[in-house]
C-alpha cells in the first residue's frame, strides 16, 4: 500500500511537472511568435528591433526600473512583463497593438510619469508585455497660435521649460510635479495650481493623435467628438494609445507671487484652517492657497506632538495686490511682505517642486524626482467644511495614527463653472476641495508595507464623516485599487461599475458606451479599465 501510495505522488508529481512544462513552452512558443511578429510589422524606415528589450538584453531592468516611482513596485517579487517596447516612432505603437491582438496578449502602456498603483507596468496576468512612450517626447511650441503639440512621453517639466524658452507671459495648467508623465497626467484630468483659473489640464486640450485598436493613427476629427470626450479625463489607456495632444497655452502674468506660511497649532492653527475652508474656493480665481497637514515634533505640546497646517500659495500677480486680498479675506493667517516671493511663472514651478527660486530652469528636464520611497496614495472630495470640533478629533486622529500627510486642494473658480459632463472629470461645481492622503516610507519588506498601508486605510476611514457620499468620490490619477479591480483581468462590467461610479460619477456610462463602441474586444484593458458593455 505504502509502495502504491508512493508511486501514485511520484506520477502526481511528474504529471504536474509534465503540465507546468506544457504550459512554459506553450508561452515561450505564443512569445516568440510575438516576437517575430513585431519584427515582420517594422516599418522598413524605422526598425523596431532597437525598441525591444527582453529578459535576456542586458539593459532590460535598467529599462524596467528606471520610470517605477513606487519603490513597493521595485523588487524580485513583483511580476515582470516578458518583453519591453521602448516605441521610437508611431509605427513601433501600431506593430505593438496589431501583434498583440493576434496573440491576445496584454498590454500596458507607460508613459514615465508616478503611476502610484504600478499599473502601467504590473499585471495580475501571469505574460504581459509594456508599451514605454519614454522615447517619444517632442514638445513643439506654436507662439502664434498659443498652442503646442506635446508627445505623451513627455514630462510636465519639459512641457515648462520649453513653453518658458519661446514665452515668459505663456504656461500651461497642469501638474506642480515636474517629473508627472504628460499620457497619464493629461488622459486622466491633469490639475495644478492655476485650475481655479484655467481649470484642468483637459479643459485646454484640443486636438489629439491616438492609434486604435486596429493600429490606425486618428486625430481628432477623425476619431470623433465621442473618442476625444473619453480621452480627455477618461484614461486614455483604456480607448487606445495616444501618441501625442494638442495643448492650448494660456497667459500669465509676467510677475506671479508664491508664499508658503507654516502654523502650528499652538500658533492657532485649527482657527486658521476653520477659516481657509470658508475663503480658500472664495477668493478671485487667480489665487490658490493649498493647505498641507501633517504630524511633526513639539516641544510645547503634552505628547511631543503637533499638527502644522502649511498654506502654499500661487498668485497670478504682485505682492501688493495679493496682501491686500489676504488682508482683507484672510487676515487669520497673518501673511506679510517679507513672506511673499515675486518671481516669473517658470521660476514660480520651481518653488513649488521645493527647489529654490532662483535655480536654473533646465533642472526641469530631468526626469528622475529628487526623491524614490515606497508610496501609498489615496483621495477624497469634500462638499462641507468641517468643524472647529471636528478639526480637533481630527488633530487627534493624525497624532495617533503618526507619519501621514493630507493635502487639501481648493476648488471653486474656473473649476466651479465648466459643466460635471463637459469632460469624463465630473468633480466640479459643489466640492470646496479635493484631499490627497500621502503616505511615504523607506522600510522595504511587506510587514512595513501593511503597516503603512493600514494606517492610510485607517485616515481614510478616519475621513468618512467629512467626505463625499453616494458615492464617495475619487481622482482618477490618484489610481487606488482599495477601491476595487477587475480580477480576471478582462474588465467585467460590474466589477468596473465599483471603482468606475467613484471615479466618473454619472459619466461613468458615457464611458463605457464608447469604451464598447471603440473596442468591443477589450484589448485595452488593465485591473482599472473601462469596461464593456455585458454580452
Amino acid at each position: 500500500m505504502g509502495i502504491f501510495k508512493h508511486t501514485a505522488i511520484s506520477l502526481l508529481s511528474i504529471l504536474l511537472l509534465s503540465n507546468s512544462l506544457t504550459v512554459i513552452s506553450q508561452q515561450d512558443a505564443v512569445q516568440e511568435a510575438f516576437l517575430q511578429c513585431l519584427l515582420d510589422n517594422s516599418h522598413p524606415s524605422h526598425p523596431i528591433s532597437s525598441a525591444i528589450f527582453t529578459p535576456q538584453n542586458s539593459s532590460f531592468s535598467s529599462v524596467l526600473q528606471s520610470y517605477i516611482r513606487n519603490l513597493r513596485f521595485n523588487d524580485t517579487t513583483t511580476p515582470k512583463p516578458f518583453l519591453i517596447v521602448t516605441a521610437l516612432h508611431q509605427s513601433h505603437i501600431q506593430a505593438a497593438i496589431v501583434c498583440a491582438n493576434k496573440h491576445d496578449l496584454q498590454m500596458k502602456i507607460r508613459s514615465g510619469g508616478h503611476d502610484y498603483e504600478g499599473l502601467s507596468y504590473v499585471s495580475i496576468v501571469p505574460m504581459f508585455f509594456v508599451l514605454d512612450m519614454f522615447n517619444l517626447r517632442t514638445v513643439d511650441i506654436d507662439l502664434a497660435t498659443e498652442s503646442a503639440w506635446v508627445q505623451t512621453g513627455a514630462i510636465l517639466g519639459e512641457v515648462y521649460y520649453r513653453i518658458a524658452e519661446k514665452s515668459r507671459t505663456h504656461g500651461f495648467p497642469a501638474g506642480v510635479c515636474p517629473t508627472v508623465g504628460v499620457g497619464g497626467h493629461f488622459s486622466g484630468g491633469g490639475y495644478g495650481n492655476m485650475m481655479r483659473k484655467y481649470g484642468l489640464s483637459v479643459d485646454n486640450i484640443i486636438d489629439a493623435l491616438l492609434v486604435d485598436v486596429n493600429g490606425r493613427l486618428h486625430d481628432r476629427k477623425s476619431m470623433g467628438e465621442d473618442l476625444f470626450w473619453a480621452i480627455r479625463g477618461g484614461g486614455g489607456a483604456s480607448f487606445g494609445v495616444i501618441f501625442a495632444y494638442k495643448i492650448n497655452l494660456v497667459r500669465v502674468p509676467e510677475v506671479v507671487t508664491v508664499f508658503n506660511v507654516p502654523k502650528t497649532l499652538e500658533e492657532n492653527a485649527t482657527e486658521i484652517v476653520y477659516k481657509w475652508q470658508h475663503v480658500a474656493p472664495n477668493f478671485p480665481e487667480e489665487l490658490f492657497v493649498r493647505l498641507i497637514l501633517d504630524v511633526v515634533n513639539s516641544s510645547s505640546s503634552t505628547n511631543g506632538k503637533t499638527i502644522r497646517a502649511s498654506f502654499i500659495s500661487l498668485f497670478l500677480g504682485d505682492s501688493k495686490r495679493l496682501l491686500s486680498i489676504m488682508n482683507e479675506s484672510f487676515p487669520e493667517l497673518g501673511l506679510s511682505q517679507s513672506d511673499c516671493i515675486e518671481t516669473s511663472w517658470i521660476q514660480s514651478v520651481l518653488y513649488w517642486t521645493n527647489f529654490p527660486v532662483n535655480t536654473s530652469a533646465e533642472v526641469l528636464l530631468n526626469r528622475t524626482p529628487q526623491t524614490l520611497t515606497f508610496l501609498k496614495r489615496k483621495s477624497d472630495y469634500v462638499k462641507e467644511p468641517i468643524s472647529k470640533d471636528g478639526l480637533e478629533w481630527l488633530w487627534k486622529r493624525m497624532i495617533e495614527l503618526g507619519p501621514l500627510e493630507l493635502i487639501f486642494n481648493p476648488y471653486g473658480g474656473r473649476m466651479a463653472e465648466i459643466p460635471a459632463s463637459e469632460t469624463p472629470f465630473p468633480h466640479r461645481a459643489g466640492n470646496l476641495w479635493k484631499i490627497q492622503y500621502v503616505t511615504n516610507w523607506n522600510e522595504a519588506g511587506a510587514k512595513a508595507a501593511d503597516r503603512y498601508l493600514n494606517l492610510t486605510r485607517k485616515l481614510h476611514g478616519y475621513m468618512t464623516r467629512f467626505v463625499s457620499k453616494n458615492p464617495r468620490e475619487a481622482f482618477l490619477n490618484y489610481r487606488d485599487i482599495d477601491l476595487g479591480i477587475n480580477h480576471n483581468g478582462k474588465a467585467s462590467y460590474w466589477e468596473g461599475r465599483v471603482y468606475g461610479i467613484k471615479y466618473f460619477k454619472g459619466n461613468f456610462n458615457r464611458l463605457v458606451q464608447i469604451k464598447t463602441k471603440v473596442d468591443p474586444g477589450n484589448f485595452f484593458r488593465y485591473e482599472q479599465s473601462i469596461p464593456t458593455l455585458p454580452h
